[in-house]
């Protein structure tokens, strides 16, 4: 593998975008120029893009930086996943059954739901006093 090799993938999740860039190198993850641990605060959220490289056994291996908008953390957390797993494809197309066996390549479809008139939310009815 080439030193100046760069992987380029998109990941989606509810309104997160993420464009994730993989470069060989020791493991480092940055999130909209920070650093994961500071930019999610969660440990769960960090394991969750850790996931790929476990299941390919490819930890240390991809230095991460990706550029997240829309959506909140937890959306944003699955979109960076979502993006370092296409991304992994790209750099060894080898990892592509395991990755869709366990469902990493396939975009989350489920959306928050609209709210409708006459309702308070998506679904919540006003309450009924019949007295």
């Amino acid at each position: 593998m080439e030193e100046t090799a760069k992987y380029y993938a998109t990941g989606k999740r509810k309104n997160a975008i993420a464009r994730v860039w993989l470069t060989p190198g020791g493991g480092a993850v940055t999130i909209n120029d920070r650093p994961v641990a500071d930019y999610l605060g969660r440990l769960a959220l960090e394991r969750i893009i850790r996931q790929p490289f476990d299941i390919v056994e490819a930890v240390n291996q991809y230095d991460v930086r990706a550029l997240v908008k829309g959506g909140g953390i937890a959306g944003q957390a699955g979109a960076v996943r979502h993006g370092i797993s296409k991304a992994l494809t790209v750099a060894n197309p080898d990892f592509r059954t395991v990755l869709r066996r366990l469902g990493f390549l396939t975009r989350d479809p489920r959306v928050k739901e609209r709210k409708k008139y006459g309702r308070k939310r998506a679904r919540r009815g006003f309450q009924f006093s019949k007295r």
